[in-house]
């Protein structure tokens, strides 16, 4: 089954079918909410909002590891996480959406483990390739489908956040190889991996990052809402052809 994780801009699926919602419990804590199940172009998908419905967690506070055991448990095998970013590379302008291939991660204090010896033993995930290519190429196919253009390939640097990024840290993240700037990306990634699940994101543009084009005075916030909401419709789209590609 699919599973998709809802960002910044996405807490509501709106096209799809909803059958029923369930609280879960884990052993890892509450879920940022219930899980939302329903149809989607005829074929059984679960929803979640990483923020919560009312948008009110922040990307540090989000119980990630609740979040990724609550959709493994219930029958998901395939997860596309739905991310808001700012663009580093000048081609990722606002707008535009991405499938990214490589992540490098500069948050802290976040739990990022289901290994943390407790009560499991230790265990090491190899983690070469961050996302699923499998997933990443039905996503990829499917906008093709949808007639939706969307890149293939890009780092995403996963953020502390929530505040936003000064010029001289996205200096330093565009030298480190970072291609855009999210807050979620991990450790939601990792967890997947030691999970087993197939995960792969559909990042969108909201603005330019600090200090690069439209925000080379600084971000402009007001703005982010009207960019978002038209993309977020067209990756809407793009997730129909997802879930009616064969494989889940």
């Amino acid at each position: 089954m699919i599973a998709i994780i809802g960002g910044t801009g996405f807490a509501q699926l709106s096209n799809l079918t909803i059958t029923h919602r369930q609280v879960m419990r884990t052993p890892y804590g509450e879920p940022s909410g219930p899980m939302t199940f329903g149809t989607l172009s005829g074929h059984e998908v679960m929803f979640i909002a990483r923020h919560g419905y009312g948008h009110t967690i922040p990307p540090h506070l989000v119980n990630y590891r609740a979040n990724m055991w609550a959709l493994h448990d219930q029958g998901a095998t395939n997860v596309v996480a739905i991310s808001s970013v700012g663009g580093i590379r000048a081609d990722l302008t606002p707008g535009v959406l991405v499938v990214p291939d490589q992540i490098i991660d500069y948050t802290y204090g976040r739990e990022a483990t289901y290994f943390d010896g407790h009560e499991k033993t230790v265990a090491h995930v190899d983690f070469t390739w961050p996302y699923s290519e499998v997933l990443r190429q039905r996503i990829l196919s499917s906008a093709q489908r949808a007639n939706e253009p969307l890149l293939n390939g890009g780092v995403y640097a996963a953020l502390q956040g929530p505040r936003l990024e000064s010029l001289a840290e996205i200096n330093r993240y565009e030298r480190d190889g970072a291609d855009m700037a999210g807050m979620t990306g991990m450790p939601e990634a990792a967890l997947a991996r030691e999970l087993g699940l197939n995960y792969a994101a559909i990042a969108v543009v909201v603005n330019d990052a600090a200090g690069r084009r439209s925000s080379q005075g600084g971000i402009v916030l007001d703005k982010i809402g009207a960019v978002a909401q038209p993309a977020m419709e067209r990756v809407r789209r793009i997730l129909e052809c997802v879930v009616e590609c064969d494989g889940d």
